[in-house]
């Protein structure tokens, strides 16, 4: 199936294509499953589990931090208000980690809340309004031209879903930008739920007119079919022009007529949910 593939992986923040590429790129990450020679340490003590007490003061603790963000309070106030199970949930999650000893990240939270949102309803921000769905996106345009000033690099990893530390990093400093993808997730799988909008599959000839938008856009054909399909440039495609071409091709979406567009973001939204 044919989509849009920069659009998908920036929607879904996945970890897959990513991999992909570096590897294509000849940047092979290390293999932590090899053996290797290590000193056999003596057995350690079992470690001393928390009681309900502890929990339910480390879930009040972390519950705070979050809310003590003024980017992020919204959308963990918005998400315990709608889905309070799913927020429970979170917390719970965020409170097992910080009892095993793992310090907490607040803007790592807040990219892990969003994906266990979408892994369980982000099915419905596919039915949403038009205007909800083109804020999903908006609002990746915006991290990712952010990202492209910054550190083409990093631009490259968020594009195609590397959730690294350089990211969270970045995040610190441009909360109001990250907290608008959680928003206008959230805000879409709402509006999904209220409209229940079921839209046709882009044909072949919807791609067919994104391709010549694209192209009108300066994209090679390679690049293109990195677009579009995932395919791999043969030579690679550097960083800085990988990130230019993302950007442009959220642009090309954008002023697409408004029918084929929906219809794009749609499919592309319902993927990401799917996968």
């Amino acid at each position: 199936m044919r989509v849009l593939w920069v659009a998908l992986v920036i929607a879904a923040g996945g970890g897959a294509g990513y991999v992909a590429w570096r590897y294509a790129n000849g940047d092979v990450p290390a293999l932590p499953f090899l053996p290797q020679l290590a000193v056999v340490a003596p057995p350690a003590s079992p470690p001393t589990m928390p009681t309900q007490t502890d929990m339910a003061s480390i879930r009040a603790s972390i519950e705070a931090k979050l809310r003590a963000i003024p980017e992020y309070a919204p959308f963990f106030a918005r998400l315990q208000e709608t889905f309070p199970a799913d927020y429970a949930q979170v917390l719970d999650d965020f409170a097992a980690r910080a009892a095993a000893g793992e310090p907490q990240n607040i803007d790592r939270d807040l990219s892990e809340a969003y994906r266990t949102l979408r892994q369980t309803r982000g099915i419905m921000a596919a039915k949403a309004g038009p205007e909800a769905l083109s804020h999903m996106f908006d609002s990746q345009a915006a991290v990712l031209n952010a990202l492209g000033s910054t550190d083409p690099h990093l631009c490259v990893d968020f594009l195609y879903g590397g959730a690294t530390q350089p990211y969270f990093d970045f995040s610190t400093s441009h909360r109001a930008l990250v907290a608008a993808i959680a928003q206008a997730g959230l805000d879409a799988i709402i509006d999904g739920h209220a409209k229940n909008i079921v839209r046709p599959r882009p044909s072949d000839a919807d791609f067919d007119q994104l391709e010549k938008a694209l192209a009108q856009k300066g994209l090679s054909r390679a690049e293109i079919d990195a677009l579009i399909d995932g395919k791999t440039a043969d030579p690679p495609i550097d960083d800085a022009r990988l990130c230019t071409i993302g950007q442009l091709d959220l642009q090309v979406l954008k002023s697409l007529p408004d029918d084929l567009r929906q219809r794009i973001y749609g499919l592309t939204i319902e993927l990401m949910a799917r996968s």
